[in-house]
């Protein structure tokens, strides 16, 4: 980052955060390490979605052996009770012999299932363990790949995401699958369906109630809504009494701002109850989705690339960014990075470095700063190359205002 100082202690010579010199050759493995050290400790969603994915995947295929094993020792004690006759006898035995067949089919498909996503966690610790210094740069390369397909299947983009995979052989070290699962809740919501949303809350019931999620009373309210304004309050009275009752205890204000909707049209005025017929609800319960699902797999709510992108601006971030002399090289020179580091707070500088505008040198004692008449101020060796080459004149590169090389003045770094 560049930045003017002047003799005063104003700025307006080039500056940049600090940044160590150059080291020995011997010393760069040592700094490689160090920043894929730091880069590892960021790497806690992608260890943790594949296994998250991997547990629930254990827990489902557990829920079917408890109830499929249940049903079969419940029709067998029904029929060592039961008075059956030979031939109903085998009947039962063959239904209950086919039950087992079919459990024993799904758990060779959920062992399969498994096993993969058993492999997929194996893969993310292998690449994790394969980062050293020799392979960086192409390691920094293929996380730079998978954070790309993070934001796209986030953004929704699947068909791009999965090339993007493909292409780069890097299928096991990203969620595809798991967004899918994602992306038809989102779509069904998109297209004012509930039934899909409300599957997903049964089959991850025990992760929301442990949360404290109200997730699934909001889509409830949402179809008790939809049946009002269809004006089925019939419908609606007994959907409240079956579906809504049992929050009241917890969320008693929300139910009776709710079921008052009765008394109203979905056209009304009243805007306690007009904003509960808006379509925009329908894009709020997408949003609350996208939020509980990434709380559910221990991602983060931000894409990765948003995350690393704003770390990168705030860190770029200082008050001369925002000036109209910014050097060109400063990416929040640019309008499209200034709006996007606007939220961000400016970066907190310890020490800074001046760096000369004309030939992108250190200035220190060996080639300490000098000032121009008009504030301007470069490095010495930059200005001596100059005043030699035009006899002895000094054109500024920013005003154009030509001096003697005898006017400038020498700035002392304190």
């Amino acid at each position: 980052m560049e930045m003017e100082t002047l003799p005063n202690g104003n700025s307006a010579a080039t500056t940049a955060p600090t940044a160590a010199p150059p080291a020995p050759a011997a010393a760069a493995p040592s700094t490689k390490l160090s920043q894929l050290a730091e880069s590892l400790k960021l790497e806690h969603q992608f260890l943790r979605v594949p296994f998250e994915h991997y547990k629930k995947t254990i827990r489902a295929n557990h829920r079917i052996v408890e109830k499929e094993i249940s049903a079969v020792i419940s029709g067998v004690s029904d029929a060592a009770e039961a008075d059956f006759s030979r031939d109903d006898a085998v009947h039962h035995l063959n239904s209950l012999v086919s039950r087992l067949q079919g459990l024993k089919r799904k758990l060779g498909e959920g062992s399969r299932t498994e096993n993969l996503q058993a492999q997929r966690c194996r893969a993310r610790l292998d690449h994790l363990e394969s980062a050293d210094a020799e392979n960086l740069s192409e390691w920094q390369g293929t996380r730079m790949k998978r954070i790309l397909v993070d934001y796209m299947l986030r953004m929704s983009y699947y068909n791009t995401a999965i090339k993007l995979a493909e292409s780069s052989n890097i299928q096991d070290l990203v969620d595809i699958d798991v967004f899918y699962e994602a992306k038809k809740v989102i779509e069904a919501l998109q297209n004012k369906e509930v039934a899909p949303a409300l599957a997903w809350c049964s089959d991850n019931k025990s992760r929301l109630k442990k949360s404290k999620s109200k997730f699934e009373f909001l889509l409830r309210l949402q179809e008790f809504i939809e049946l009002v304004r269809a004006e089925k309050h019939l419908r609606a009275i007994g959907y409240a009494r079956k579906y809504l009752a049992p929050w009241g205890p917890t969320h008693m204000k929300e139910l009776q701002r709710v079921v008052a909707t009765l008394a109203f049209k979905s056209s009304t005025q009243c805007v306690t109850y007009k904003v509960l017929f808006e379509p925009k609800q329908w894009d709020f319960l997408v949003d609350q989705f996208k939020q509980e699902f990434c709380r559910l797999y221990g991602m983060t709510f931000e894409s990765l690339l948003n995350i690393y992108l704003q770390a990168g601006l705030s860190a770029l971030k200082t008050p001369f960014c925002y000036e109209d002399d910014c050097t060109k090289e400063d990416p929040l020179s640019q309008e499209s990075f200034r709006k996007l580091a606007a939220p961000l707070p400016f970066s907190k500088q310890h020490h800074s470095k001046l760096v000369c505008y004309i030939s992108k040198e250190l200035m220190d004692t060996e080639n300490p700063p000098l000032v121009l008449p008009n504030g301007h101020v470069y490095s010495t060796k930059a200005l001596d190359e100059m005043a030699k080459k035009n006899n002895g004149k000094i054109t500024c590169p920013r005003t154009g205002l030509v001096c003697d090389y005898s006017d400038v003045i020498k700035a002392y770094i304190s």
